[in-house]
């Protein structure tokens, strides 16, 4: 059983690190054009938020390595991504990603820290990080329903690329199956809801996948094809199948 959920567990990892790479045509983008355009930074603001709360969930649940070295790797690379719009926003969106940016990724990220570290202790405060951390991924697991009704109103796919929605699928089934595996509810909950969202999603691109496509999609459209997938999973690997 530990074999298998940890075979499990890397497996996920691999597909998590490519989700949370998805955006990178988007940034490439916003470099080439040196604009953020009508691109929105608060997805990415939000990524970097759930990705730090699970770093401290792995680092803080004994044996949970994995869910702190994948969402380490994520937080390094929302940091590029909010970086990016710093650099190339216009004024108010620079100072709006600021202000956004301090508040929840470095004030409530701290104060989260300093209340769980030195108020709670034991299974309490490990209890405590995994419940925030898995609402943030509850709450991010329902942008793509955003996507989806894109696609139902429009009667095209074009709104919800399809590689997106078979790694959401992937993602969730996957580390869902590990939540099973060492017992890991904090875990299983959100990803299980994300694994039935990109269930939906392959059914909606299945039937409208023959659709004839729009001529262009909007900036804040294509944004969320390519943020559908908020937040990509965070695995929690025990040593011990629980």
């Amino acid at each position: 059983m530990v074999r298998l959920s940890f075979f499990i567990g890397i497996i996920g990892n691999i597909i998590s690190v490519l989700m949370f790479l998805s955006p990178v045509k988007t940034f490439w983008r916003i470099v080439q054009n040196k604009s953020t355009e009508e691109f929105e930074s608060l997805p990415y603001i939000c990524t970097l938020l759930s990705s730090s709360l699970w770093t401290y969930y792995g680092i803080t649940k004994p044996g949970s390595y994995l869910v702190a070295t994948v969402n380490g790797f994520g937080v390094i690379v929302e940091i590029i991504y909010v970086s990016l719009f710093l650099i190339f926003a216009p004024p108010k969106k620079k100072e709006k990603t600021a202000i956004l940016a301090g508040i929840l990724d470095a004030g409530f990220l701290v104060v989260a820290i300093l209340v769980t570290h030195f108020v709670l202790s034991g299974e309490t405060r490990i209890d405590a990080i995994g419940f925030m951390s898995s609402g943030l991924n509850i709450i991010m697991y329902g942008s793509p329903l955003t996507a989806m009704k894109t696609v139902v109103t429009t009667k095209s796919v074009e709104f919800m690329p399809f590689l997106l929605s078979f790694f959401l699928f992937l993602n969730g089934g996957i580390w869902t199956f590990y939540a099973v595996l060492v017992r890991d509810w904090f875990l299983g909950v959100p990803n299980g809801i994300g694994f039935i969202l990109g269930t939906a999603q392959l059914v909606v691109y299945a039937i409208y996948r023959n659709a004839k496509p729009c001529n262009s999609m909007p900036a804040d459209l294509e944004e969320a094809s390519q943020r559908q997938y908020l937040l990509p999973s965070s695995a929690s690997a025990h040593t011990t199948d629980g």
